[in-house]
């Protein structure tokens, strides 16, 4: 008998409120690990508010996270990213005036543990895990498409690159599980067919990937697993075929060849 995937995030119960507005209501979701899932639905249907709670950049107002069997509800943004949970955001946030090399070792520097001491007075225990920090970060961009561009200006790419300095950012904290907040935004098709190569190769390197995004195609082309949220609540879940064909789902989200 095959061996069942094993979920490594899931969601009990997850509800966020600000004030009267529910942005989540006990929303219960699973990632398995070692595919590529994906997270749909309208605008303000509660998408990055969830990953905010899994991240630790907000807390749930009720309901739990767990990850890799362990309880993180209410962690510290570090330590999620210690833990093994790394994201992008749906606004790209680079150091723009700085080089694609030193954004991308900004990601690694929570992997690092020379004192802040050492740092001052230039150790050779620094002088070492700095060279470190330089050799992972360059292994990132590499990865990413990106090596032989490293000193450049991040402010001065493409939008499609700076998609991926940030992608390359997130995977030199060394996660298990990615978080993709709207890749493919702004991007042109060759970009997007570029992004979703990207994505297979990260998951070939072992990395679970949970995704949200806009572009339908991307995401049933590429998704083993997909769930959707309407004003904060689950309404579905499966494999991309039976999502796209559930009629709460084209009602909320996909639209209707009725429609005006």
């Amino acid at each position: 008998m095959a061996e069942q995937p094993v979920n490594i995030l899931e969601t009990e119960a997850l509800s966020r409120h600000y004030g009267g507005v529910i942005a989540l209501s006990k929303v219960n979701l699973e990632v398995r690990s070692g595919q590529i899932s994906s997270l749909i639905g309208p605008n303000g249907a509660g998408k990055t508010t969830l990953f905010n709670c899994v991240t630790g950049l907000d807390k749930p107002t009720i309901g739990k996270v767990r990850f890799s069997g362990r309880y993180i509800t209410g962690l510290r943004p570090d330590e999620v990213t210690g833990l093994g949970i790394a994201r992008t955001f749906q606004n790209i946030r680079l150091f723009s005036e700085l080089t694609v090399l030193d954004n991308v070792k900004i990601g690694r520097h929570p992997r690092t543990s020379s004192s802040f001491l050492g740092s001052v007075l230039r150790t050779a225990r620094q002088k070492q895990e700095e060279k470190e920090i330089i050799d992972a970060a360059m292994e990132m961009l590499n990865f990413v498409g990106l090596g032989d561009i490293s000193e450049q200006k991040a402010g001065n790419l493409s939008y499609g690159d700076q998609r991926r300095v940030e992608i390359a950012r997130a995977l030199a904290t060394q996660p298990t599980l990615l978080l993709l907040d709207e890749p493919a935004a702004g991007m042109n098709p060759q970009e997007t067919q570029e992004l979703i190569d990207l994505i297979y190769t990260i998951r070939e390197q072992g990395i679970s990937v949970l995704l949200i995004e806009h572009d339908m195609k991307l995401v049933m082309k590429i998704s083993d697993w997909v769930s959707v949220l309407d004003h904060g609540e689950k309404i579905s879940t499966g494999i991309p075929a039976d999502v796209q064909n559930d009629e709460r789902v084209i009602a909320a989200y996909l639209g209707t060849s009725d429609d005006a």
